[in-house]
């Protein structure tokens, strides 16, 4: 079978595959802000519109989708805010042209104030409940979050793809691998901590606020990995500030769940896995023209010296105490 493009998802396509299921179309159709997947709020002849989430081709397997499917469903279940895939004709997954698309209702929202500690012990009970229901069982099809996937893996794919400007390649190639040594001394220091299901990717742009409190969204990134992932990009500014704000996330957090004290070791090595990953994710999308438009500063001289210098930052980072300690 012939794996399909995002060149094929037209207009049509994505109407047609609509109404394959069952659902009928006004002809609506906005473009929602996604670069993985393709994502369109889409207008019905009858009620409020729906949002269509067309999966990007060969990254995921159905299982692990339908995993990610059934993870937010549980969640559902206990009363937890977020937004599941809609289950129409039996199925959250569907099929049509080669294209793997879901359906969930609109949620609106604004970003959440995170300078305001009342709102990070809020966020901290919710992240906190996430948790323990994520801690009942493994996922069996998505991967983990550690050096190797979000690291190694990727630092590989860079070099052996000739992404890196040959006049500092070996800069990048040295300062890299001196990060990767750092997160693994930073593993180390923390143990054998526990692995559970994650958010994976909660940042803000994944938490929508209502007056009823916030919403969490796109679990696309859902795996396993350790509790502080789902914790630290809700940190920002200077350590005290962030020392602060962690110890208001974990007011809330420690309510439902209990937290691991050695994961704050982990803090700076999972920034650093992250930036590396990131780099890697853009490469691996840069055939997409979407990603050539959207990222039009990745792949330059100047990018690659920032990346260094911003590793450089992180191996120190990862040298220091942890945020409990001042």
């Amino acid at each position: 079978m012939i794996t399909p493009d995002y060149s094929q998802l037209t207009p049509d396509c994505v109407l047609n595959a609509l109404e394959s299921i069952g659902l009928r179309c006004d002809g609506r159709l906005l473009a929602l802000n996604s670069y993985e997947n393709r994502v369109y709020q889409v207008g019905m002849d009858e009620g409020a519109p729906l949002v269509a989430k067309f999966y990007r081709p060969a990254r995921w397997t159905d299982a692990a989708i339908l995993e990610e499917h059934t993870f937010v469903r549980e969640l559902v279940e206990r009363e937890i805010p977020v937004v599941p895939a809609s289950a129409i004709n039996g199925s959250t997954l569907h099929h049509f042209d080669g294209f793997r698309f879901s359906v969930f209702a609109k949620h609106g929202g604004r970003a959440p104030e995170l300078e305001d500690r009342n709102t990070l012990e809020w966020l901290g009970r919710f992240l906190g409940r996430i948790h323990a229901v994520g801690a009942i069982k493994e996922f069996q099809h998505r991967p983990t979050l550690n050096i190797d996937t979000f690291g190694i893996e990727a630092r590989d794919y860079l070099l052996t793809n000739d992404f890196i400007p040959p006049d500092i390649l070996e800069a990048w190639r040295t300062v890299s691998q001196q990060a990767l040594d750092g997160v693994r001394h930073c593993f180390d220091r923390a143990g054998d901590v526990k692995r559970l299901r994650l958010h994976g990717d909660c940042h803000a742009g994944n938490v929508l606020w209502t007056d009823e409190g916030p919403h969490f969204v796109d679990f696309d990134d859902s795996r396993m990995g350790p509790a502080v992932q789902d914790l630290w990009m809700l940190l920002s500014g200077e350590r005290e500030d962030r020392v602060r704000q962690m110890g208001d996330v974990l007011a809330g957090y420690e309510d439902f769940c209990e937290f691991d004290a050695r994961e704050l070791h982990l803090i700076e090595a999972l920034r650093t896995l992250r930036l590396i990953h990131y780099s890697a994710w853009l490469a691996r999308r840069w055939d997409d023209i979407a990603f050539k438009q959207a990222f039009p500063w990745f792949n330059t001289q100047i990018y690659w010296q920032n990346r260094i210098l911003e590793l450089r930052e992180q191996i120190a980072l990862m040298e220091e105490p942890p945020l409990w300690q001042n």
